[in-house]
């Protein structure tokens, strides 16, 4: 009797422990980062942080924006961090009081073309688009955005449509901002065509449908590791594109958010992120010799030969861009 007595009471004690001790924090994150990338982050962010229920949402800036809209209108927000490659987006949501101010202890380590001064996002990653080509069709790679308005790529230079894809819009402006709409207008006059999304035109120039397109640099690296005959090239004025990350207003998980924010920010965050063929925003995490084999460059590099482009004025101008870029290539036609 004794003995089944004492059973009991260790059950109530156990029970009333579990009832009594506090769940694990919740983390919702909404991200446009590749699976490979996002799973693997988060792989070793919860081994880091096991008191954390980490989870994340990953698709399209567009669709993740949409999203979010559609949350604020049912007035009960799901995510906690938004991390994706829109700069504009962070600008807007910035202006509209949706962001929590969080300045990292590892902020002082970053190194991007654009930084939130008073710290309501921060840069977690650069992405690059190169001049990815085919090998198989052109002979002599372009070495200049000058090249791609001769004959070698008449008919045959592909841009992902800015309206359908974040980076070839903000690609766009870039380029304008630093040629102006005169060198769409030759380009236009060789022949670009305008494709889909990102992925399908890097697809369309690893087929040999195309001879040459911007291409994100992640995409083309993971076609090039995969055995396409691509060749990446950065001319001098590089399309350098930060993805930031910010905290959600009012979230009820903030500490998560934070530690979060720390670990992607970290050396060993951002070691995750260069082995994944694209650039960490900190000087001191080597980027993998073979992806400098495929043309790859520094972050250094990439920070110092960024094309310029006021974001603010951007997103205020961004039907215009479109709607402008979309006349002149069809104009040609």
């Amino acid at each position: 009797m004794k003995k089944i007595s004492m059973i009991l009471f260790t059950m109530l004690i156990f029970f009333g422990f579990v009832a009594t001790s506090p769940a694990a924090e919740k983390l919702m994150l909404y991200t446009s980062m590749k699976e490979s990338l996002i799973g693997k982050i988060r792989d070793v962010f919860v081994k880091k942080n096991p008191d954390i229920a980490f989870d994340y949402y990953s698709a399209g800036a567009g669709k993740l924006m949409a999203k979010i809209a559609a949350e604020r209108q049912s007035g009960k927000l799901t995510v906690d961090i938004l991390w994706h490659s829109e700069v504009p987006d962070f600008y807007k949501l910035k202006q509209e009081g949706m962001l929590e101010k969080y300045v990292s202890p590892e902020s002082e380590n970053v190194r991007s073309p654009v930084k939130d001064p008073e710290g309501y996002f921060t840069p977690a990653r650069l992405g690059t688009l190169a001049i990815a080509y085919n090998k198989k069709k052109i002979a002599s790679p372009p070495k200049n955005w000058n090249d791609l308005l001769d004959a070698r790529f008449t008919n045959g230079f592909g841009i992902a449509n800015p309206a359908l894809s974040g980076t070839s819009f903000v690609s766009v402006a870039m380029i304008v901002n630093t040629f102006g709409w005169e060198y769409f207008e030759k380009m236009a006059k060789n022949g670009a065509i305008m494709g889909q999304g990102s992925g399908q035109v890097v697809d369309d120039t690893a087929s040999g449908d195309l001879l040459a397109t911007l291409a994100p640099d992640y995409i083309a690296i993971d076609k090039i590791e995969k055995g396409a005959n691509l060749g990446i090239v950065f001319p001098e004025e590089m399309l350098v594109i930060p993805s930031p990350i910010g905290i959600m207003k009012g979230t009820p998980n903030l500490k998560a958010a934070e530690r979060f924010i720390d670990f992607l920010l970290s050396k060993e965050g951002q070691t995750l992120i260069a082995a994944e063929g694209t650039l960490p925003i900190r000087d001191d995490v080597a980027i993998p010799p073979e992806i400098l084999a495929m043309g790859m460059v520094t972050t250094g590099q990439a920070v110092q030969r960024a094309m310029k482009l006021d974001y603010i004025k951007t997103m205020d101008e961004k039907e215009a861009i479109i709607k402008k870029f979309s006349a002149i290539i069809r104009a040609a036609k």
